[in-house]
């Protein structure tokens, strides 16, 4: 390989900042001297590198912004070096370098994906740089419209998501109130694997579920899309609770990306009257019950092995009174896995009950604003961890406002 930087006294030429890197794939040596001529004629800001075969070349695409490529090399013919030029990912600007006779080469170059051809002969200094500058514009300003459509693409996908995974509580009343709050872990733009939905059947019975598909991602976001809504459809079409937990476990076999992968889930059944709720616990860490000031955490004798562990997985329910003004808190681990700092261990459901009995008894009212609970609890736990927490996170604040 030989490499010439051109432009020393460059005059009419690019910004030093703006200077391009040229690859001249051409093994004609009078050829190339030439080239090197014609862009030193004009002050060119270039930094050239002269190679003689395609293999050589292919080395190299990754540094430079612009290709000048002979067709006729030793180890390559027709529009075969340009093809394999172009199939690298984000290949540079190609320009193809075709003799006198033979433009019709060149014009099917570029409908092949080159960006310009020059007829060697017919080509000066200014010519050429303007070639050159040219097709290196068009390449970036097509790499601009790209990722632009890949952000369009990723901010479409991202609603998708959202629709699929924020549903829209299907409550029939006001006398329950339903406060959500879901945020994907650290910076990571797609929501993660936690979903949850809220139904009301028509027998006056609530329907409350909460999940985590273990991973981070869209395939993660995606499969919990899926499992929450087809949790939807098994409740309103009145399948039993425990049924409803072995339908998704199946569904989850089936569907699943890669083997293993597992969802833990908590399904809470509220009675019409609103005095008892059935909690069916796979996995999942169990709700909290609140009445006033008092955070109690409830049981899990009957808590089951997470969806898509065992094959003959089967779930039970544990019958929880539910005494007046009660509201119950459902999440996520993300809430209790972040770091306190100054201790090697993680927040954890007690002292998450801490924190919450800190805020009832600074705001003995707050059954008025449960969005400013869950609002301040959040950020208690994010102060504890020193910032954003690192798992996705999805809390359900569920109150009896009769």
């Amino acid at each position: 390989m030989i490499a010439v930087r051109l432009g020393s006294h460059a005059v009419t030429g690019l910004s030093g900042a703006d200077r391009i890197t040229v690859l001249l794939v051409e093994d004609d040596e009078g050829d190339a001297v030439l080239v090197e001529a014609l862009l030193e004629e004009v002050g060119a800001d270039v930094e050239l590198h002269h190679v003689r075969t395609l293999r050589e070349a292919t080395r190299l695409l990754a540094k430079v912004d612009c290709v000048l490529l002979d067709l006729g090399l030793p180890d390559t013919t027709g529009l075969d070096g340009l093809t394999r030029l172009l199939s690298v990912s984000s290949p540079p600007a190609v320009i193809v370098l075709t003799g006198l006779n033979d433009e019709l080469q060149g014009e099917r170059a570029v409908a092949a994906g080159a960006e310009d051809y020059l007829v060697k002969g017919q080509v000066d200094g200014p010519l050429l740089l303007r070639g050159i500058r040219y097709a290196v514009g068009r390449k970036r300003a097509e790499e601009t419209q790209r990722q632009l459509r890949d952000e369009q693409l990723h901010a479409a996908e991202k609603t998708r998501l959202e629709r699929g995974l924020l549903p829209t509580p299907i409550l029939h009343g006001p006398d329950l109130g339903v406060e959500v709050r879901y945020r994907p872990g650290g910076s990571r733009m797609l929501l993660g694997g936690d979903f949850f939905d809220v139904v009301r059947t028509r027998d006056g019975t609530l329907q409350v579920l909460i999940g985590d598909v273990c991973g981070h991602g869209p395939d993660e976001a995606a499969l919990g899309v899926l499992l929450r809504i087809a949790w939807r459809a098994l409740v309103l079409a009145d399948q039993e609770p425990s049924r409803a937990l072995r339908t998704l476990h199946e569904i989850l076999e089936h569907e699943r990306h890669q083997p293993g992968l597992f969802t833990t889930v908590c399904m809470v059944s509220i009675a019409p009257d609103r005095k008892w709720a059935r909690v069916y616990l796979a996995g999942h860490p169990e709700p909290m019950l609140l009445v006033g000031n008092r955070v109690t955490e409830l049981p899990r004798d009957r808590a089951g092995l997470p969806l898509g562990v065992l094959p003959d997985s089967t779930w039970s329910g544990l019958d929880v009174p539910l005494p007046p003004g009660w509201s119950l808190l459902l999440y996520t681990d993300g809430l209790v896995e972040g770091r306190v700092k100054g201790d090697t261990e993680r927040l954890g459901s007690e002292r998450l009950i801490g924190l919450i009995d800190d805020i009832t008894r600074d705001r003995p009212d707050w059954a008025r604003d449960p969005a400013g609970l869950l609002d301040s609890l959040i950020a208690r736990v994010k102060e504890l961890n020193g910032g954003e927490l690192d798992d996705d996170m999805a809390v359900l604040l569920i109150s009896d406002q009769g």
